[in-house]
């Protein structure tokens, strides 16, 4: 068995479910700590980042990152599960909106909106998965959630009796892109469903960046897939890096608290040795917390890098003791 550590870019292929991707790898790469960061619909393609061996430690992390999407919206349809792969409910011989009026609607839908999530998705009531109840024909009451829609812009205009529209959206963590597609056609009047998705972006990972099964074959075979993996806290780009004086450095490997005075914002560029890399003194208040940080409290997360520049872990500043926290260490 092998036991491999990062990232890796998979470009999921349609007609597999996210575990159906896992348990692909899994068998490629002969390795079972393997985990997904988000679902992905079976007829979805795109962007599906895996965490192999200790990276599986920072999953919780990604999925919490903004998510990019291009999807294809046709008007004057409707079906039971929001996309063409379920039953038409509603249509109209007829959709007469224009261009104008789409691109007006889509600048009323960022920020935060509510969604309903479809009766055709893996949200739980009363433990039992709402497209379980659907199967069996039934539906039943769930409860809006909020979700954040950073950016919507329509990149294509097909014009028809049914016309579709191409757009990309960036967006949050549980962001029904099928309901946003309804919710766009309800706006404008009209019934409408979604055509086709493709994940473009996720944990800041790019469909270019990613690998198709066959790739991931030819790089195993090679011995050179662990060069493509992404290290665990480059993945994580959306918290801000600290690097640890030496004064206090084996404290944070054994998991004690240290003062935030300690800790100095770590500035390095890709071409840069550690010996090159250098260091600034920063308050820590001066710094922003990051928008999709995956904790419920208050505490600022951050990466901690030793004095040489070895990724530490995940630590945390406690407000009310200005201490650093250790959150999840990864050096031995």
């Amino acid at each position: 068995m092998n036991e491999f550590d990062g990232v890796l870019a998979v470009h999921k292929p349609a007609g597999f479910t996210s575990h159906d991707v896992v348990a692909k790898v899994r068998r490629i790469v002969r390795m079972k700590r393997i985990g997904h960061t988000g679902t992905l619909d079976p007829a979805v393609t795109g962007v599906l980042p895996l965490c192999l061996g200790r990276s599986t430690r920072i999953v919780e992390y990604l999925q919490e990152m903004p998510k990019e999407y291009v999807a294809v919206l046709r008007f004057g349809i409707a079906t039971d599960t929001e996309d063409l792969t379920g039953e038409v409910i509603e249509q109209i011989d007829q959709a007469n909106i224009s261009r104008e009026q789409v691109e007006q609607v889509l600048s009323t839908m960022t920020g935060t909106i509510s969604q309903v999530p479809p009766m055709y998705s893996a949200v739980k009531v009363d433990g039992k998965r709402l497209y379980e109840l659907a199967r069996e024909g039934k539906t039943v009451e769930r409860k809006s959630r909020e979700v954040t829609i950073h950016e919507l812009e329509m990149i294509g205009w097909k014009p028809d009796d049914h016309p579709e529209i191409t757009f990309r959206v960036l967006c949050s963590k549980g962001t029904y892109i099928r309901t946003l597609c309804v919710d766009i056609g309800r706006a404008l009047g009209v019934p409408s469903t979604m055509v086709q998705l493709v994940r473009t972006e996720s944990a800041g990972i790019r469909l270019q960046q990613c690998l198709t099964f066959e790739q991931i074959e030819q790089l195993v075979e090679q011995g050179e897939l662990e060069q493509h993996l992404i290290p665990a806290d480059q993945a994580m780009s959306n918290l801000p890096a600290f690097i640890v004086d030496e004064a206090v450095y084996k404290h944070t490997l054994q998991g004690k608290h240290i003062d935030s005075k300690y800790i100095r914002l770590y500035i390095a560029s890709e071409s840069a040795t550690v010996a090159e890399t250098g260091s600034v003194s920063v308050n820590l208040t001066d710094i922003q917390e990051p928008a999709t940080k995956p904790t419920a409290d208050a505490d600022l997360l951050l990466k901690l890098y030793a004095p040489a520049g070895e990724f530490i872990g995940i630590f945390r500043k406690d407000e009310p003791s200005d201490r650093i926290v250790p959150v999840k260490v990864f050096l031995p």
